[in-house]
């Protein structure tokens, strides 16, 4: 499953520097969005746990494991949308595609709630009933014998516990699964590497990011670090001096073409990007359109209606939208930053944006009820400044 991985210098050096025992045993794979990073990540950790000829077609146990992302020697961890990948495979195997695509796509999301992983963060066993329904429902689905007019109920089904789960999924690591995942890399594995792989790594915190660079300054024995990101300037120093980089290029429109056709079979879009946000109830732009009125509403000095963003905007979900919104406040308060208490406005704006995102994204908190906080911190934040 190597499709989204096409024309990449990079990944085709990774797998030369494993085939001459060159690789490290920690590596950064960054580029830009939608550029392979992490299908390359889970086809260099299929590579690194193969105990057969590592070829793309290797029969080992390990590598028919990785083919649905349930090997047991790749853990995965890190912040990532992945609704919108679910749904557009969902959409390839109700036109008639094999459901590989589909099963590969969930795993991605139910793959970051490894026990492993969860065991000592509070409040994990909640996660267990939603995964033990959304693989109740994807069993079937390769199954000849399935009955193909229940397909879509149960992908319906999938997709729905999907949603639950990844409104679940954390902003930002917390440090228990690095020791979690720490214990785990230590207990040596029967012949084949274990592979840890930390997407978007650049959003760790302190903390977790602390304990992961003391498990890189005396790394286990047969252990592997694969971490991505798409901002390797935001990345911790110390921490890039102890990974080699492996840097993945933005593809032409033809490149992308072929493999949004590949991948998603279709055809009429021109990148992957495009292919993926039309699977949206409201896109992108709509949602930064209904922020900037939003914005507009609080500068003025009105009480803009939650119930109505959150309705106009598809409740967020996915919530990947909700990300959409705040950036549009953020990029709304920027064209205001010309003098030093513009500035300073966008500043206070800035960080209660932040302050809204961290109270969904790791504090659980519901959107409206974050938004109704925003708000209050918003317009706090332009009656102060006018009155300097």
């Amino acid at each position: 499953m190597t499709d989204t991985v096409f024309y990449q210098h990079s990944f085709e050096l990774m797998k030369s520097d494993i085939e001459n025992g060159k690789f490290p045993g920690a590596v950064l794979i960054s580029g830009p969005e939608f550029s392979g990073k992490f299908t390359a990540a889970l086809e260099i950790a299929r590579i690194l746990s193969c105990v057969g000829d590592r070829s793309e077609s290797c029969s080992c146990e390990f590598c028919r494991q990785h083919r649905t992302l349930s090997n047991m020697n790749v853990l995965v961890a890190g912040p990532r949308d992945c609704m919108l990948e679910i749904i557009a495979a969902k959409d390839a195997l109700l036109r008639g595609y094999p459901p590989l695509a589909f099963v590969r796509a969930v795993h991605k999301l139910t793959s970051r709630f490894n026990q492993i992983l969860w065991e000592e963060v509070a409040g994990s066993s909640k996660f267990s009933p939603l995964i033990e329904s959304i693989e109740d429902s994807l069993a079937p689905l390769s199954s000849p014998a399935f009955d193909q007019s229940k397909i879509e109920k149960a992908c319906d089904s999938v997709v729905k516990d999907c949603q639950k789960l990844e409104s679940s999924l954390y902003n930002s690591i917390p440090i228990d699964l690095i020791r979690g995942a720490s214990a785990w890399l230590r207990i040596r594995s029967s012949g084949a590497k274990k592979v840890f792989v930390i997407e978007n790594a650049d959003r760790m915190m302190d903390a977790p990011r602390n304990a992961l660079l003391k498990i890189l300054e005396e790394p286990p024995l047969d252990a592997v670090f694969v971490l991505t990101t798409s901002k390797r300037g935001a990345m911790m120093q110390t921490i890039l001096s102890r990974v080699r980089t492996y840097s993945f290029a933005e593809r032409s429109g033809e490149q992308q073409r072929e493999i949004v056709s590949s991948v998603f079979h279709q055809e009429k879009f021109s990148t992957v990007a495009d292919c993926l946000y039309s699977f949206l109830p409201k896109t992108p732009t709509e949602v930064k359109s209904v922020a900037l009125k939003y914005y507009d509403a609080v500068r003025s000095g009105q009480i803009p209606s939650v119930d109505s963003v959150v309705k106009s905007c598809a409740s967020f979900e996915p919530r990947m939208l909700f990300k959409s919104f705040l950036s549009g406040i953020v990029e709304s308060c920027v064209d205001f930053s010309k003098s030093s208490a513009d500035a300073e406005l966008a500043r206070r704006n800035l960080l209660s944006v932040q302050l809204c995102y961290d109270n969904v994204a790791i504090y659980n908190q519901s959107v409206a009820a974050a938004l109704e906080r925003l708000t209050r911190d918003l317009s706090m934040n332009v009656r102060l400044l006018r009155s300097v």
